[in-house]
This record gives C-alpha cells, sequence and structure tokens, in this order.
C-alpha cells in the first residue's frame, strides 16, 4: 500500500543518502519504475504533475492504477505517490483522490500567502498522515508551461516555511527543469548550506535533477538533499529506445507493431535510467 514519504526521507536524511522522485506518465512508466524499486530493494517516490494528472485522465484514474500494480507485482518497498508542483486546488484534490504525499507549490505567491496556504495544508495532511512538500524560490525552467530562472531561495523565508510542519522542503539553489543551458553557472551550496543551517533536520529536495553532474548531486546529498526528481532524463531515455526500433524496422517486423512490442524498449530504457539514478543517489537496499 501507499505511504507517506515521510519516514522514508527521514531516514535518507539521517543516512546521508536520497530517494528519488520518478515522474509518472502512463502505465509503462509507472510499471518500469516500481519493478526497478524492487529490484534494487530501493524505497521510491512516483511523481505526477497536474499536467501528467489530466492526461491519465484525473487522479482518481492514477491511484487506482499504482495501487493495483502495488497488488499485483506484489511491491514490498515503500512507496509514495506525491502530487509535483502543485497548486492549492490541485493538491486538495489529490488529498481526496487518495494521494499519500502531496507538493504545494506556494514560491509564485507573496511569502505571507505562500505561508498562509502552506500552514492551511500542513493541517489537513498531518491529520490524514500525508506528507507534504512546499518550495521557496522558484525553480528554473520550464513546468507545466510554467518558466523560471533557477533562483536562488532566501533562507530566512525558507525557514518560515519549514518551522509550519511541512515534510520536506525545496528551495530553489539555482537549479533547473529540464535540460541546463551552457552557460548554467551550477548549483549554488552557499545557499543550500544556509538553508540547512536554518532548517536542521527538515529534509531538503532538489528538482530539476536531469544533467546536474554526479558529483554535485553527491555533495547536495552530503548538505542535506534527501529527495531529488526526476522527469526529463526518463523521457530521454524512453525515446532514444523508441527511435532506435522504429528507425532499424522492428516495428515492421512481424507483429512489431504491437504497442506491447513497440513500447518495451522505452520501458526497459527507463528502468536503466531509474537504476542509474537510484545507485547515484545511494538508495539501493535502503528499503
Amino acid at each position: 500500500m501507499l505511504v507517506s514519504a515521510e519516514e522514508m526521507l527521514t531516514k535518507a536524511k539521517q543516512g546521508k543518502y536520497a530517494v528519488g522522485q520518478f515522474n509518472i506518465n502512463n502505465l509503462e512508466w509507472t510499471k518500469s519504475i516500481l519493478l526497478t524499486a524492487q529490484e534494487l530493494n530501493s524505497p521510491v517516490i512516483l511523481g505526477v504533475s497536474e499536467g501528467a494528472g489530466k492526461y491519465m485522465c484525473g487522479y482518481k484514474t492514477v491511484v487506482g492504477m499504482v495501487n493495483g500494480m502495488l497488488e499485483e507485482l506484489n511491491i514490498t518497498v515503500p512507496v509514495a505517490l506525491h502530487l509535483d508542483h502543485g497548486s492549492y486546488e490541485g493538491a486538495k484534490a489529490c488529498i481526496e483522490a487518495g494521494f499519500s504525499s502531496i507538493m504545494f507549490d506556494g514560491s509564485h505567491y507573496p511569502i505571507e500567502e505562500n505561508v498562509e496556504k502552506t500552514r492551511e495544508l500542513v493541517g489537513i495532511c498531518k491529520e490524514k498522515g500525508i506528507s507534504i512538500e512546499a518550495e521557496v524560490g522558484s525553480i528554473g525552467g520550464e513546468e507545466d508551461g510554467v518558466i523560471g530562472a533557477g533562483e536562488c531561495a532566501d533562507p530566512e523565508e525558507c525557514k518560515m516555511i519549514a518551522d509550519l510542519g511541512v515534510t520536506m522542503l525545496a528551495a530553489g539553489i539555482g537549479n533547473i527543469h529540464g535540460a541546463y543551458p551552457e552557460n548554467w553557472a551550477g548549483l549554488s551550496f552557499e545557499t543550500l548550506d544556509a538553508v540547512q543551517q536554518k532548517t536542521g533536520e527538515m529534509p531538503l529536495v532538489l528538482h530539476g535533477g536531469t544533467g546536474i553532474p554526479d558529483d554535485m548531486i553527491k555533495k547536495a546529498i552530503s548538505l542535506g538533499v534527501s529527495k531529488i526528481n526526476v522527469n526529463t532524463e526518463c523521457q530521454w531515455a524512453f525515446q532514444k529506445a523508441t527511435r532506435k526500433y522504429i528507425e532499424d524496422g522492428k516495428d515492421l517486423e512481424g507483429k512489431g507493431f504491437d504497442p506491447r512490442k513497440l513500447l518495451a524498449p522505452g520501458a526497459e530504457a527507463i528502468k536503466a535510467t531509474v537504476k542509474e539514478k537510484m545507485e547515484l543517489f545511494g538508495s539501493v537496499g535502503k528499503a
């Protein structure tokens, strides 16, 4: 059954490793990620953006599919189903639908409003045993049509939000979603360190995990990052494997056009990417 992300992230913070949040887009994505987590005995967080939730026919459909898979695939590792970059309304809808974790992204509101809305959602989540992630300082790049430049969060504001009792905090440290531009300045470890000083035991979240060099990822984990989000990299792996299958004419051989065959190489590529990330993050064998 689905669990809140609280316990897995508390353990990760203490053990100096990170749990991966891998965004899901359909059945293949979900199945590949769950099977890999089980095989590597790693806890995992399935992320669902509001756009992907809509694409998969709504949050109840997603909850039904994930719960069904946990049972049918005999998944025994801890799995949290998490709303990624949720609006206030989206967060409430996911709580209602049966998600075990939500993110309320109030980073674009004035800090007072971010605090007020986060406080209310923390109350609801505590009552229901759901974990909640909040964000301070917007993450750059494009996320569901919203483009940010990769700001650095104000450590004082981070403390204000952390003190509301959120489970985990996403603080902008110059990271962005999607591909990193050539002139990217790298992560601001100075900001991360200052945020960690102010928030203490709170697990910190690194968004935009695709394309950050491995040594930076490891350093971020050593400075208190306990959850790292990966999405674009799995999409690239899927696209590359699918393109190769079609370019090699495999879809024209026998029943190669059958979607189960057509999507299989992409699904395998997602598994390989997830495995690579779990090894890098240090979550293998930590379930």
